[in-house]
């Protein structure tokens, strides 16, 4: 059998080099060099940017407090969508962008992190919409995006039970279809990050910002703390970019105390449940006229959500409280059968902050847009926006860099219209052939490496997975399941330690693999973890 882990990568692949820098050496590297962008955020708006901005040539350092897409980066629906309910306030551009960004996401930048997702739209007696309405919606809808996923349409109760099993058909009268995509949010955010720091930006998780610098009166960089072991640094940068999504108010009152609020917050929480049954589509149920439930099957897996509500208290406390749990699971006992929605099945539960423009109304109806602001000290503050939109969202900021006096793009830097339109993320491949090759010829010693596995792997690191697939062989320990009801491997732990700035438990369990989704990451599974991740060289 041709093995390639015994010598030379084969070509496409992305060969291991050495370890990630200490964080003492990049905590000396951020302390001793001047940069041009300081973007302060590892949320998925910061890390877009830094990667953009990195790209054009700037000199960027990146921190966060906690983890890279720590907070509501990694708590979102899994969604790569174009907006079915954007048609209704008749915003057809915005639905026409959002699909354009959603599949150059799905077919050009990140093939292996995105998978294509049916959706019905059920129609019951009684029910907000009419057949004829959503039949007409899901049709725009596809036409908006050029029939890429198909032709909206109607089908039959029958029809859909056959690929949502769970399915409710007493007084279904139709079901409308039609096509988005789905991903892993904070594997997505990761291979940003990646993507980041291979074109030179430096970055730092578990770092907190204790005070900003200033120099004339305008911002000029930061003093931080690593949140790991105490030690203090500052970073010295030409313009500092505010990314800190629910605690951007927080830091603009570091640059002027005076500053008004800019935000308001609205809670989405989630529930995974564990399947009753193979789902082949997704369900999106209309609640009332604004407002629908997802029901979205996920890595094998079901996501029910989510709920909309102002929330005004501080976002490190945003959890899942009882009544949250009460209306996800009565929302979607609306379209699914309650075997599925039984508090039994419940494996884990989320929630996250919307980050919303200020101003009256309610949260559902706000509009989900980027918000670019610049501060009484020349700090730029950037809040709002959707996963979906997350390029567009770092090539906006980096236009308004651009328009700034005395912006930061250096004389060789290119300008952001010059930049290659749709950069792929590293490990771009076709998932199914990564897939295959590692079941056939990697990993584990010449004996390939399980199916769900294989699969896991190739969807979450694309040709990265050779490189996981490497350590197997070297060490078959590390081919062995975390968990005997999760695909994740040991392997895993040890990249996410030594490659993907992973630096508790939390990290690699929460954002580098699922099993603290799954419900899986035990007291004895988090007790290994923090014992290999001590290891680290």
């Amino acid at each position: 059998m041709n093995t390639p882990l015994r010598g030379a990568p084969a070509l496409g692949t992305h060969p291991i080099g050495g370890s990630l820098p200490s964080r003492a050496e990049i905590r000396d590297q951020m302390d001793r060099a001047a940069y041009d962008l300081l973007v302060i955020g590892g949320g998925i708006l910061g890390i877009s940017t830094a990667w953009h901005a990195s790209q054009s040539g700037l000199r960027v350092a990146l921190v966060d407090s906690g983890d890279f897409a720590g907070a509501t980066s990694s708590a979102s629906s899994k969604l790569l969508h174009g907006g079915l309910r954007y048609l209704q306030t008749g915003a057809v551009r915005l639905v026409a962008e959002n699909h354009f960004e959603r599949r150059a996401v799905a077919h050009q930048v990140a093939p292996h992190l995105a998978n294509p997702l049916t959706f019905y739209l059920p129609v019951y007696k009684g029910g907000p919409h009419s057949a004829g309405k959503l039949g007409a919606g899901v049709f725009a809808y596809s036409a908006l995006s050029a029939f890429g996923d198909g032709v909206g349409h109607l089908i039959g109760a029958e029809k859909a039970r056959r690929a949502v099993p769970e399915l409710r058909t007493d007084n279904l009268r139709a079901v409308a279809v039609y096509g988005d995509d789905q991903m892993n949010d904070a594997r997505m955010a990761l291979m940003t990050v990646r993507a980041a720091v291979d074109a030179g930006a430096v970055v730092l998780n578990h770092a907190q910002v204790t005070g900003l610098r200033f120099t004339g009166g305008r911002v000029t960089g930061a003093d931080l703390k690593d949140q790991l072991d105490g030690s203090e640094f500052g970073i010295d940068a030409r313009l500092v970019l505010n990314a800190t999504g629910p605690w951007v108010d927080h830091l603009r009152a570091m640059e002027d105390p005076g500053a008004s609020p800019s935000i308001r917050l609205s809670k989405g929480a989630h529930l995974v449940m564990r399947r009753t049954s193979p789902w082949r589509a997704a369900l999106a149920t209309p609640i009332d006229k604004y407002r629908i439930t997802f029901a979205l099957p996920w890595e094998d897996m079901l996501v029910l959500g989510t709920t909309d509500e102002e929330y005004e208290g501080d976002p490190a406390d945003v959890a899942v409280n009882e009544k949250d749990i009460r209306q996800i699971l009565d929302e979607a006992s609306l379209s699914v059968r309650d075997q599925q929605v039984s508090r039994d099945q419940i494996a884990y539960a989320y929630a996250g902050l919307r980050v919303l423009p200020g101003g009256p109304g309610g949260t559902e109806t706000a509009k989900r847009e980027t918000v670019v602001t610049e501060g009484r000290g020349g700090m730029l503050s950037v809040a709002g926006g959707k996963w979906t939109t997350f390029r567009h969202i770092g090539r906006t900021v980096l236009n308004k860099l651009e328009t700034l006096p005395g912006h930061p793009l250096g004389r060789d830097a290119q300008p952001v219209s010059e930049l290659p339109k749709k950069m792929p993320l590293p490990g771009i491949a076709n998932p199914h052939a990564v897939a295959h090759r590692l079941m056939i010829d990697e990993g584990v010693a010449d004996g390939g490496i399980a199916p769900d596995t294989a699969r896991h792997l190739a969807t979450h690191y694309g040709t990265l997975s050779y490189d996981i697939a490497r350590l197997t062989y070297e060490n078959p320990e590390l081919g062995e399941r975390i968990h005997p009801d999760a695909p994740e491997i040991w392997a895993q732990v040890a990249y996410a330690r030594d490659h993907e700035w992973a630096q508790t438990a939390q990290d690699v369990l929460r954002r580098r693999t699922t099993l603290t989704i799954r419900g899986l990451d035990t007291d004895e599974i988090k007790t290994k973890v923090e014992e290999m991740l001590a290891k680290r060289g």
